[in-house]
């Protein structure tokens, strides 16, 4: 395989916004609030362009550690093209996800959790630090937002 050259900071953002919009499933990474064991689980998700949209069972592990701490690690993609994505979580009960929202996430997810009897709740994942790398190269600028805010214009 010939070695690659390292995208610049803004292909990087462009090629990052793709994979949100694009991509279907995302690994969930949270621990419980006690600073417990880790917990890692592949969930579906729907990118409204400032936060993704995340559905598991409310007693899961990853439903209570989400709503016990508010904050998660995410990562989208294979290892050489990843997207590493640190969130505060809001949790949002079937009741108060709209109803154009909850059709958005079962259209692009193929999954819709309204329609089980288990308990799921939804998350809002608003994020705080976004990176994205390929190679070894591309390690020096990873990071594409800081503090919620994007380190790189339009």
């Amino acid at each position: 395989m010939a070695p690659s050259s390292a995208r610049p900071a803004e292909q990087r953002k462009r090629d990052t916004l793709h994979r949100l919009e694009h991509d279907e499933d995302v690994w969930v990474a949270t621990a419980d609030a006690g600073g417990g064991v880790p917990f890692l689980v592949p969930l579906s998700f729907l990118w409204d362009g400032s936060a993704l949209l995340l559905a598991t069972p409310a007693a899961s592990p990853t439903g209570r550690n989400l709503r016990e701490t508010g904050r998660t690690r995410l990562g989208i993609g294979p290892t050489r093209d990843v997207v590493m994505i640190e969130g505060t979580v809001e949790t949002i009960t079937q009741t108060e996800l709209s109803a154009e929202e909850g059709d958005r996430f079962a259209a692009k997810t193929g999954f819709d959790p309204r329609r089980l009897t288990t308990p799921y709740l939804y998350f809002r994942v608003l994020p705080t630090r976004v990176q994205a790398w390929r190679e070894a190269d591309e390690l020096a600028g990873r990071e594409l937002m800081r503090d919620g805010k994007w380190l790189v214009a339009d």
